[in-house]
């Protein structure tokens, strides 16, 4: 684990009080409009290190980075909005179970993946339709 630095701590709490999931531009730029003097390199090492510490989840969406606090140690998947961004952690026994079983079929052991299911929200589906 690194040591926590103000940098680091910032970035943490910034992430913490955002909806759904952000970019590191847009997360430094809230940073700098609160009177932060931290740099883009400095969020994207502290985004990455979050990151691999299990303190947030990514998904690349349109060939960008998007950032999201999580519980640390929680596996779960994501229900997102294409629209608004929305994010909804879910549980997926079935999936748990299908990687379990691919993998022991191909004979690989502790498999890993990523589930992100991508829609509209409710929300949205009700205002494309009020059009």
């Amino acid at each position: 684990m690194k040591r926590n630095t103000w940098q680091r701590e910032a970035v943490r709490e910034a992430l913490g009080s955002t909806d759904g999931f952000v970019s590191a531009q847009s997360l430094h730029s809230s940073l700098r409009d609160s009177g932060s003097h931290i740099e883009l390199a400095t969020v994207y090492r502290a985004l990455s290190d979050l990151e691999t510490e299990g303190e947030a989840d990514s998904l690349q969406q349109e060939g960008e980075n998007l950032f999201r606090a999580c519980t640390p140690g929680s596996h779960h998947h994501h229900l997102i909005c294409r629209n608004c961004g929305a994010t909804v952690e879910i549980t997926a026994d079935e999936v748990e179970q299908w990687a379990h079983d691919v993998a022991a079929k191909h004979g690989f052991t502790q498999p890993n993946h990523v589930v992100d299911v991508f829609g509209l929200c409710a929300a949205c589906t009700a205002a494309s339709a009020a059009k």
